[in-house]
């Protein structure tokens, strides 16, 4: 198994040729990230400026609660006043005016290859801004909303503030009856984890099919085919600084990790049967009978039958 990036690894390797001294060219090149991101390089002018562009049809949901603010925190001066024909937004990028400094070239290839990732903290970091209100006895309390962002095909993701932590709600459907199996074992391990010793500061998780959790009672319907996984966050886990992005990033990939785990666990486990299978035909060669009356030459050459 790997370990999955938050970065886009593409996006990285582009940016790392084309400031370390790599070979410059023209370039016309779309990726597909998670989640249903499309991302497109190119340089329509010259070769040392580089568009880099994103498509994602949550994009709308997600300037709601606040990503615009997170671009221009981010990327500044980079981000296009109007994006390419078909896409959200666009990074823009004079190679040549990038500072020659190793420590600002690096910066400015994990911003970019981030670009996905931070484009979905807005909710959390709200939700999180939101829940130091709760605690600050000087500042009114906020008015909370469930924040719901549709990042698949009928898989969202919702987000709450309350006064004493933040609820994170993944919807998932499982469209194999094989898939629903496995996202079982696995979810409920999720759920079980927590009462070892050693994972009690651990989120509290929670599982459920078919049936909404509360948060989500009166937003969407019950079906068959949809499971629920809760997170709850408390203050320990979004503490500003590293502990806060981190939890960012760890819980943005987590649909990612459950469906990753999910095929490497089937793929493990036809490599088993597959091999049991070869060595069950390999006892049954060994198992067959000689046939009789068989012809059988002597070393001259002179042939007969055992009877």
């Amino acid at each position: 198994m790997i370990l999955l990036d938050y970065y886009n690894v593409i996006l990285k390797d582009t940016l790392e040729a084309r400031l370390n001294g790599g070979k410059r060219e023209s370039m016309d090149m779309t990726i597909v990230d998670f989640d249903g991101v499309t991302y497109y390089i190119s340089t329509p002018q010259t070769k040392s400026i580089l568009h880099i562009s994103l498509q994602w049809t949550c994009f709308p949901e997600l300037v709601k609660y606040g990503a615009t603010e997170i671009l221009q925190r981010e990327y500044g001066s980079y981000l296009a006043e109007q994006p390419e024909q078909g896409y959200d937004l666009t990074l823009a990028i004079d190679l040549d005016s990038v500072p020659d400094d190793k420590e600002t070239k690096e910066s400015l290839i994990r911003k970019v290859s981030l670009l996905k990732r931070n484009l979905l903290a807005a909710p959390f970091e709200r939700a999180f801004l939101e829940q130091g209100q709760y605690e600050d006895q000087e500042q009114a309390n906020p008015s909370s909303e469930l924040m719901s962002v549709n990042y698949r095909s009928e898989e969202a993701i919702y987000v709450k503030s309350s006064f004493d932590r933040v609820t994170v709600i993944f919807s998932t459907k499982f469209k194999d009856e094989t898939d629903k199996i496995f996202g079982k074992v696995f979810l409920q391990e999720f759920v079980d984890a927590r009462r070892r010793p050693a994972l009690q500061n651990a989120p509290q998780v929670l599982y459920t099919t078919r049936e909404p959790p509360m948060e989500l009672r009166n937003v969407v319907q019950d079906t068959p085919d949809t499971s629920y996984v809760t997170f709850v966050l408390f203050p320990q886990h979004f503490t500003k600084g590293d502990v806060r992005e981190e939890t960012i990033s760890r819980i943005q990939i987590f649909r990612d990790y459950l469906h990753y785990h999910i095929k490497c666990s089937k793929a493990y486990m036809h490599t088993r049967m597959r091999a049991r299978v070869r060595d069950f035909l390999k006892v049954l060669n060994r198992a067959k009978p000689e046939t009789g009356n068989v012809e059988k030459k002597t070393v001259s050459g002179r042939t007969f039958r055992r009877s």
